[in-house]
């Protein structure tokens, strides 16, 4: 295949799919901050057993909530399934009901993971295809050899590809791997493939977890096909715990979503994956600055052409 042939196929699929992965990639790049706030706000003992146990027997006595969520950069605690609204924000730092709706941050966080997973009108394909799409253009840019390095926008579009082509792949195919539900861990040792038993009370689970670590640590708890799982920071990973009557086990690495996440070594990892994001956005503007040169700037050798015959015109009418 000719090279003039790969950078067209290059140039066109960059531009099919601008619109989309302007979309991926810049919620993407929101999202990366998420595990680093989330880690930077996580504090040892800000959250007690002591605290958390007496927010679950007083915001539900009745022991109705499904599950509960500690979101430390917004210093709540929300239990889900009890409340007229379907959920109590419980704000951590008075221990009373939280008046004011969620956070910017959270809604920010919320919103950008709602956009990144399922674009715009639930359209959750074409962030598949979006994905493949920006597989096809590395791979149609390692096709094409290796460049020459200069300080142009081709040159800096070329380096950036070459030099950030590993963490560019890794980012994508474990996006496609979360896509499609795999998680490289063997059946029987899922968390979700687990035997099935009757799940803890939360109550009771809450107590397990407090036992097991700093509740503060504590990211999410609840049932989830019919069993109760807890996730868990555990030196800046992000873990998933079964919780049994005979304590917390703990399920295997879902490696694809812990890199696309960036959810294994805590700021660091985020970093990464913001690195990462700021290279795929710097491509796609650099990509798109060197077509529209292209595109709207009259070749050199055109202008030459046209401007050989005027000449010759003028000189005839002169003679």
């Amino acid at each position: 295949m000719s090279q003039a042939l790969l950078l067209r196929l290059h140039r066109w699929i960059s531009l099919v799919f601008a619109l989309p992965l302007l979309v991926v990639i810049g919620t993407g790049l929101i999202l990366s901050f998420q595990p680093i706030v989330q880690m930077s706000s996580i504090r040892p003992n800000m959250l007690t057993a002591e605290k958390l146990e007496s927010y679950v027997k007083r915001f539900d006595p009745q022991g109705q909530a499904r599950n509960l969520s500690v979101d430390a950069y917004e210093n709540t605690l929300t239990l889900n399934g009890v409340g007229p609204d379907g959920s109590i924000d419980v704000d951590l730092a008075t221990g009373e009901e939280a008046t004011a709706d969620d956070g910017w941050i959270s809604d920010l966080f919320s919103n950008s993971r709602r956009l990144h997973e399922h674009f715009l009108f639930n359209l959750g394909w074409v962030v598949t295809a979006s994905t493949y799409a920006m597989i096809a253009l590395a791979s149609l840019g390692v096709l094409m050899g290796w460049p020459r390095l200069r300080n142009t926008v081709s040159g800096w579009h070329k380096g950036i590809a070459w030099f950030l082509l590993p963490f560019i792949m890794v980012s994508l195919v474990s996006g496609l791997g979360v896509a499609y539900g795999i998680t490289f861990a063997p059946a029987q040792a899922n968390v979700a493939g687990a035997p099935r038993a009757q799940p803890v009370a939360l109550l009771e689970a809450v107590r397990l977890v407090s036992a097991h670590t700093d509740p503060s640590n504590l990211l999410s708890l609840g049932t989830r096909g019919g069993r109760q799982l807890a996730r868990i920071v555990e030196n800046g990973e992000v873990r998933a715990y079964r919780v049994t009557r005979e304590g917390l086990q703990p399920g295997p690495r879902n490696w694809p979503r812990l890199l696309h996440e960036g959810n294994w070594l805590g700021i660091w990892s985020g970093l990464a994956n913001a690195v990462t994001s700021l290279a795929m956005l710097a491509l796609l503007g650099t990509g798109l600055v060197i077509w529209a040169r292209r595109k709207f700037r009259r070749p050199t050798r055109e202008r030459s052409r046209r401007s050989v015959p005027a000449a010759q015109t003028a000189e005839g009418e002169i003679r």
